[in-house]
């Protein structure tokens, strides 16, 4: 099988490198790839926004599935120019991306299909704004919770117990052009969980769990994520089905009533609420960074999995089968990071890593003019560990991040800290996927 993975971050090198170890192995190819996945792939130097030149590539390759990774292009309606050229294709139409692409669009879709989701309004004039946090947060409620509507890149929302900057940001998304939508705030802990759709049946994967503040102690402000775990040993029995059952589902078949069926992974971004299981929002694609840590698990193959699913029958690849081992990433941000990042400069400690067990995943790497790898993002790269435990698999991670030389740089020393202490409370049994 011949593959085309379009994207440049650590979410399309980590689905390189498990396409990587499916048998038999693919014939992968990228675009425009980096510094990383160019030692998997041929990557081919094709710019993200270049709808026409990334479909003439597919053609000219005759690959026979593309894998669009990121948001940006899906919104754009890549999956569809590429869908009329009569490729195979993994990712939803622009008509279905909407779902990530419009925040406050999704919150209608969810009421359509009885999704439990935050109460929330759209506001699109900043006059609007004080009476629409009152809505959301009645009797003074904090924290206040402002979306971008549109995409973010994982940095629009503020959550925050100051009023006044809740204001702040909303001022600041609609004097740009845009809306915001104000939610009330959900309590419990956060689930990540991937669904493979087909335009009517969905297939979950392993559940998971990432962090987006950018300190330790969730402190510092939002970003696209600075670290994830696998499995959550604190989760719930039966919470996948659940969540199948009552979100993902349901979801898909409005997608589908509203004449836009959802092909691709349908991410569940969740809460465990005191009220039962809420959507905190819905993307269009895999997340970065739990997909590095849900991919290391899967032991099934994952091509034939997409392609099932790219073909309208998700469930001709079979059930996914999972590692009984737990996987943890660290992501190495850039100085400065997420306020601005810094590129250009040296990365070394990569070889360091590996000699440590970890894997080291390239999200914003790039060659210089002498072909030493140098930052280029503000994530720059995510260091997974695996182990018998989360704490097991903690250690190396964390190991190899500490060998990466990068001036500046910062990563979190807490991910996965209380499920790995939960868990060594609690007597071991073999992990499953819920």
């Amino acid at each position: 099988m011949k593959i085309l993975v379009i994207g440049t971050g650590g979410r399309e090198h980590a689905i390189v490198r498990r396409l990587s170890q499916d048998s038999p192995a693919p014939e992968l190819h990228a675009a425009p790839g980096n510094p990383g996945i160019a030692a998997l792939a041929t990557c081919h130097d094709v710019a993200l926004g270049d709808l026409d030149a990334l479909t003439a590539l597919a053609v000219e390759l005759a690959v026979d599935l593309v894998v669009v990774g990121p948001e940006a292009p899906l919104v754009a309606g890549l999956a569809d120019r590429l869908r009329e050229a009569g490729l195979t294709v993994f990712g939803p139409s622009q008509a279905a991306a909407r779902l990530e692409g419009s925040k406050s669009w999704a919150k209608d879709v969810m009421a359509g299909a009885g999704v439990p989701t935050a109460r929330a309004v759209t506001v699109s004039q900043a006059e609007r704004l004080a009476a629409g946090l009152d809505i959301v947060n009645p009797l003074g409620d904090v924290p206040f919770v402002v979306k971008a509507d549109g995409l973010a890149a994982g940095k629009g929302v503020v959550v925050t117990e100051d009023r006044e900057l809740a204001l702040d940001h909303g001022r600041a998304c609609i004097d740009a052009g845009g809306s915001v939508v104000l939610e009330e705030y959900l309590d419990g802990p956060e689930v990540s969980l991937f669904c493979i759709a087909d335009g009517t049946r969905v297939v979950p994967l392993a559940p998971a769990q990432d962090f987006k503040r950018a300190f330790e102690h969730d402190e510092g402000p939002n970003t696209g994520g600075m670290g994830a775990y696998s499995p959550l040993p604190w989760a719930p029995e039966g919470l996948v089905d659940e969540v199948v059952r009552t979100v993902a589902e349901p979801t898909v078949a409005e997608l589908a009533r509203l004449g836009a069926p959802f092909v691709g992974v349908l991410y569940c971004g969740l809460a465990l609420t005191a009220r039962g299981v809420r959507v905190v929002e819905f993307n269009a694609r895999f997340g970065d960074p739990e997909t590095q840590v849900v991919l290391e698990r899967l032991a099934s193959p994952l091509g034939p999995l997409l392609l099932a699913a790219a073909r309208g029958d998700v469930r001709a690849a079979g059930e996914p089968a999972w590692r009984d081992e737990s996987a943890v990433a660290v992501v190495v941000a850039s100085q400065g990071y997420p306020a601005s990042a810094r590129t250009g400069d040296p990365i070394d400690g990569v070889e360091a890593a590996e000699r440590q067990g970890a894997h080291v995943i390239h999200a914003g790497t790039a060659l210089d003019a002498t072909g030493a790898l140098v930052s280029a993002g503000g994530r720059v790269l995510a260091v997974v560990g695996t182990g018998r435990d989360l704490a097991g698999a903690r250690e190396v991670a964390l190991a190899g991040a500490e060998a990466i030389v990068l001036e500046g740089s910062h990563h979190r020393g807490d991910i996965a800290l209380a499920a790995a202490e939960d868990e060594a409370r609690r007597p071991h049994t073999p992990q499953e996927s819920a």
